[in-house]
């Protein structure tokens, strides 16, 4: 080693037999002092913190976070301390992790003693050291994964192009299914379900948001659906979906400027996480207090139905169709289903059961109690005019049976 003050070193290592090698090593020689030596990522840092050494080996895989988490502690504690990394593993991930946390040179355990020293003295003059053979590792793994980030960038771009031509040239459609009055027959409101050229309509919804354009095609997809509304029954609401960060938008308002507020019904899913109710309760308020209603869909698929529905105090609760399916034979969903009626009456909202596909579900829910839905049975998505003599007929042979 050169001369001057000695190199002042720290070692740290789960491997006992390694730890007490390289202090052997290292205290032969004349320019290497080691001042301490730690077991785990914890004990280096708080090693690294008092001693203040200029160059720390540590071991990838140790315990308490392995070398990255310690390699991250001592730059914060000791900036000065210059970091090697030693390893059994000669992988690709775990040396650009290394280097990513900090560490200037990177030994695989069983390097010859003239290797160690030389790194050690080259990295206390400031030097990079890393072996040919992790260099050639480290190049392909960096190539990699920059092919890897490039394809990711080309896939990201592509769909954002997919999804910006869809958003700005009206690639948007709505279909409406009927709400009907389960006693009546009367098709007291529609659902606006958003259809594409191509593609599931759920995917679309999710890919937007993979890009950060979720809210603009919810927006596009409830322009959309107004324009459909002189079509409906006049006596039929409008019912939209929307997602609680696209009703936290400033512009959600201008949506509705020129609608007949007291025929749309907002519907907001369960499975949409809020963040701040009280937030979204103010964002709603001078909707609501205009005459809109709000409506909690998929109630029953998610963990939150009651904290939902109790913090939201919607007009319109909705059944989710997992609830509704094969409901004639299972005494949990007729339990559920009933208590989610007598909540309804308790509270003067209004029940509607969505995926309505057979007659005995239909039968079984009026004879609940529940007033209103909607699914396959009565009425298919579809633009008005709807068949109610249709929707009447399936009515009229489901109290017969």
């Amino acid at each position: 080693m050169s001369g001057g003050s000695p190199t002042r070193v720290l070692i740290a290592d789960d491997d006992v037999n390694i730890r007490e090698a390289l202090r052997d090593l290292l205290d032969s020689e004349p320019g290497i002092e080691v001042v301490a030596v730690a077991a785990d990522a914890v004990e280096a840092v708080e090693a690294a913190t008092r001693e203040r050494p200029d160059v720390a080996v540590l071991d990838v895989k140790m315990p308490g976070g392995g070398g990255p988490a310690a390699a991250r502690g001592i730059r914060a504690a000791s900036p000065d301390t210059r970091i090697v990394a030693l390893s059994a593993y000669g992988d690709r991930a775990s040396v650009v992790e290394m280097l990513r946390a900090g560490a200037v040179a990177y030994l695989v355990k069983g390097a010859l003693a003239d290797e160690v020293t030389d790194t050690i003295e080259r990295v206390r003059r400031g030097e990079s050291v890393v072996s040919p053979d992790v260099a050639g590792s480290v190049v392909r793994e960096l190539a990699e994964r920059l092919a890897a980030d490039e394809d990711a960038d080309s896939a990201r771009d592509k769909l954002l192009g997919r999804i910006r031509s869809v958003i700005d040239g009206g690639g948007v459609r709505s279909v409406y299914q009927p709400i009907i009055h389960l006693l009546s027959g009367l098709v007291t409101g529609v659902e606006a379900l958003s259809r594409f050229e191509t593609g599931v309509p759920l995917q679309w919804f999710q890919e937007a948001g993979d890009v950060g354009l979720r809210e603009e095609l919810e927006v596009r997809a409830i322009e959309a659906a107004l324009a459909g509304l002189p079509a409906l029954p006049v006596h039929a609401y409008l019912s939209l979906n929307l997602s609680p960060s696209t009703l936290l938008r400033t512009d959600v308002l201008g949506l509705f400027s020129d609608v007949p507020l007291e025929r749309i019904v907002i519907e907001m899913t369960e499975r949409a996480p809020v963040g701040d109710y009280d937030r979204l309760t103010r964002a709603l308020r001078p909707l609501r207090d205009g005459g809109i209603r709000l409506a909690v869909d998929d109630t029953g698929a998610g963990l939150a139905s009651l904290s939902h529905m109790l913090l939201l105090v919607p007009d319109i609760i909705k059944l989710d169709a997992s609830i509704i399916r094969g409901i004639e034979s299972d005494v949990p969903r007729r339990a559920i289903s009933r208590a989610m009626v007598a909540f309804a009456q308790e509270v003067q909202t209004t029940i509607v059961a969505e995926g309505i596909e057979t007659s005995a579900e239909l039968q079984t829910l009026r004879d609940l109690g529940v007033t209103h839905g909607q699914g396959f049975l009565l009425a298919r998505p579809t633009v008005p005019p709807f068949d109610e003599e249709g929707i009447l007929a399936v009515l009229g042979v489901a109290g017969a049976a």
